[in-house]
């Protein structure tokens, strides 16, 4: 394994996806749409939820994984960033491409972070790898600011089955489905995508904005916790109801389990 640092700015190639109105349809299904929000499950008035787009773009830190830039057994998913440029088609295909925009060296450990750009967004991973640190480079962004008091309280629950669900959609690794691999991660069972995890905050908090998820314009989140399926996430937002968007976490009890989140819509 080379030096983390040599990373910064690696060239990780360029894909192009396509996808039909039956995918756009599980995915919704996977992050907890209710089977009467006919503009996420109806082909004939569907509306492809933004974070969508994060299925789409996941060979990126996969691809940078297999090249041996960490230990993809120890390594986590630690934070997430989407930034919409344009609404995603009912179906179709479009190319995006990807780079390691920065590594930075915690110590203990890196965090890589892999860009993926399209002409319908720009979608950021934090990828967190302990024993990759130590190489000298710089420390990067602290974590962010605990929001003020909570105006919002909801709660979003999980179902049993939504790991081994979401996974369909492309993040197929086997944690989140078989218990060996779960506890050798060093978990007690298979647990929750983090980008399901959020992404099914986003639909209960658009609809207390007075918006439609569909029309998410960026999205952020550090997870800072498992989700087991069917857990219930206890969610406190700071809303600015005029703007549309909310600052937020998420605790499972009183386990914290995502952390420094944003979402704004248009």
């Amino acid at each position: 394994m080379s030096d983390a640092g040599d990373w910064v700015g690696r060239d990780l190639g360029e894909r192009q996806v396509s996808y039909d109105e039956r995918d756009a349809i599980l995915y919704a299904l996977a992050v907890g749409a209710p089977a009467d929000d006919l503009d996420l499950v109806f082909e004939e008035r569907l509306r492809v939820l933004p974070t969508f787009a994060l299925t789409l773009a996941q060979w990126a830190p996969d691809a940078l994984g297999s090249a041996g830039a960490f230990d993809i057994r120890t390594a986590v998913h630690g934070a997430q960033r989407l930034d919409v440029r344009a609404p995603l088609p009912r179906a179709g295909s479009f190319t995006m491409k990807a780079s390691v925009a920065n590594v930075w060296d915690k110590g203990s450990a890196a965090v890589f972070e892999v860009a993926v750009e399209s002409e319908h967004f720009v979608a950021t991973w934090s990828l967190f790898a302990p024993g990759a640190g130590g190489f000298g480079g710089q420390r990067g962004p602290s974590s962010p600011a605990a929001p003020a008091a909570p105006d919002l309280q909801l709660e979003v629950p999980t179902r049993p089955e939504q790991a081994a669900l979401y996974r369909l959609l492309g993040d197929r690794h086997h944690m989140h489905v078989d218990p060996a691999a779960a506890q050798a991660a060093g978990q007690p069972r298979p647990f929750l995508h983090g980008l399901c995890s959020v992404a099914a905050v986003t639909l209960p908090l658009a609809a207390s904005l007075g918006a439609h998820p569909a029309d998410l314009t960026s999205l952020s989140a550090r997870f800072a916790g498992p989700v087991f399926p069917g857990d219930v996430l206890s969610v406190g937002a700071t809303t600015d109801r005029v703007a549309a968007s909310a600052s937020f976490t998420a605790t499972v009890g009183d386990r914290p389990v995502l952390t420094g989140c944003s979402a704004a819509f248009a």
